[in-house]
């Protein structure tokens, strides 16, 4: 049974419709991750989940119960939100005890779980002390053990790491990692970061619009996009992208006009067929200077040396956008034409509509 069902789930606020129909199966100690760019409904659906956004159509069941007309405090989750929302009179402790103050529990119940949670996030030490006295990454993970406590059935996270600067979101990313690891809890994370996604996820739902595009593990997002969208979000430097025009199509190659950069033939099935407008596209990391099965001369305008990469950014003669990714320092300077290629079978394909065909 799914710990988390989510059918047929709409919202909408007057004629503006966010959420669009979303289906989705969270089993039980999953880390899933919602990713997408701003406004494309994630922390609404977060927010759905959680009861604090009333359902428009469709059904939200927890544990095998649908919960829909349920309040938050009895649905069996507790949230963590981007803003730490901690009391600045309270100590540490009192912060952590405050929603089991709130259940009326036995002083003994109370200081039990507080002195559990706090054990967990490492705590300890500050049970005494106030907000103002923390860092940033300790105020978050009081919040988090305000969520503990309460032994919720799901963890809901929306974009906690957000207000952290990025050292610190490193070393909380693998805080909240272990967390999970230590509790066998189901976390659902919303964050607009594909690198938090990618690091810290079991599975991720990238949402367009108030849809989903795919769900899947990272890799298999990364390396089997289902469509130019999240082609184009997973991955850092995103996805390069080549318009062309498929001149021949047999089920078992297709061969695609580039236009001045040639001609590409991709041994693959495909439903690719003759005369469609395609777009090819390859991560910058596949390129190398080494060569490959498929050349082709670039120019960059700016490149950046960052000691463990290098990153060159140019245009192509249609004007697309071109990122290359190369290990260490190699000789890539601006202005100076570099001869680079790809392995065929690291080449994506799209429809006119986006649609992965290759």
């Amino acid at each position: 049974m799914s710990q988390l069902s989510l059918k047929h789930l709409e919202k909408s606020f007057n004629e503006a419709k966010i959420i669009k129909g979303i289906d989705l199966e969270v089993s039980e100690g999953e880390f899933v991750v919602f990713v997408g760019p701003s406004g494309c409904g994630k922390s609404t659906l977060l927010r759905m989940i959680a009861g604090l956004e009333d359902v428009s159509a469709g059904e939200i069941s927890i544990g095998g119960k649908v919960v829909n007309d349920l309040p938050p405090v009895q649905r069996g989750i507790a949230m963590v939100f981007q803003s730490y929302a901690l009391y600045p009179h309270m100590t540490v402790y009192e912060n952590i005890a405050f929603p089991l103050r709130v259940e009326k529990l036995p002083q003994a119940e109370v200081d039990k779980r507080v002195h559990a949670a706090a054990k967990v996030l490492q705590l300890e030490p500050r049970l005494q002390h106030r907000p103002g006295m923390l860092s940033g990454g300790q105020r978050q993970r009081v919040a988090i053990g305000r969520a503990i406590v309460r032994q919720p059935k799901i963890f809901l996270f929306d974009e906690p790491l957000s207000n952290l600067d990025a050292a610190l979101r490193s070393e909380m990313r693998i805080e909240l990692m272990e967390l999970h690891k230590r509790l066998g809890s189901t976390m659902i994370y919303v964050t607009h970061d594909q690198v938090e996604a990618m690091t810290m996820a079991d599975k991720i739902v990238v949402l367009d619009a108030g849809v989903i595009a795919q769900v899947g593990s990272p890799l298999q997002l990364y390396h089997k996009p289902d469509n130019i969208f999240v082609a184009g979000f997973i991955g850092s430097p995103k996805m390069n992208f080549i318009n062309g025009n498929v001149t021949s199509a047999d089920g078992e190659t297709v061969t695609v006009d580039l236009g001045e950069l040639g001609t590409i033939a991709l041994p693959r099935q495909s439903k690719a067929i003759h005369g469609q407008s395609v777009t090819l596209g390859i991560r910058p990391e596949h390129l190398t200077l080494e060569g490959g099965d498929f050349a082709l001369t670039i120019t960059p305008k700016i490149v950046e040396h960052l000691g463990i990469h290098t990153v060159s950014y140019a245009n192509l003669p249609a004007g697309e956008n071109f990122v290359a990714l190369f290990e260490g320092d190699p000789k890539v300077a601006e202005g100076q034409p570099t001869k680079m290629g790809f392995a065929i079978h690291q080449a994506h394909l799209f429809d006119e509509k986006g649609l992965a065909v290759y």
